[in-house]
């Protein structure tokens, strides 16, 4: 007898699911590409695209315990353009 399997959750997520994700805006996104300081992503044929995974790690590394922590001001300047 042939069985159904249940649909496994998404591998790669589009632009505006990632941003819902991650509670920003998809142009937010859009805007950490371009600057090199968002999440890991993929280009697959014309597309962009992100893991699940990359987007736990990306948010992991911008964890900070108070305003004093080191991380801070790095994690605060994510996706602001440092010309």
């Amino acid at each position: 007898m042939f069985e159904r399997h249940a649909p496994s959750p998404a591998r790669y997520l589009r632009t505006h699911q990632a941003a819902q994700i991650l509670g920003l805006s998809p142009r937010t996104l859009e805007k950490y590409r371009c600057h090199g300081s968002g999440p890991t992503f993929r280009k697959l044929g014309g597309r962009v695209v992100y893991l699940i995974d990359d987007l736990d790690a990306w948010a992991t590394a911008s964890a900070c315990r108070s305003t004093s922590d080191p991380n801070y001001d790095e994690a605060r300047s994510a996706g602001l353009d440092r010309r």
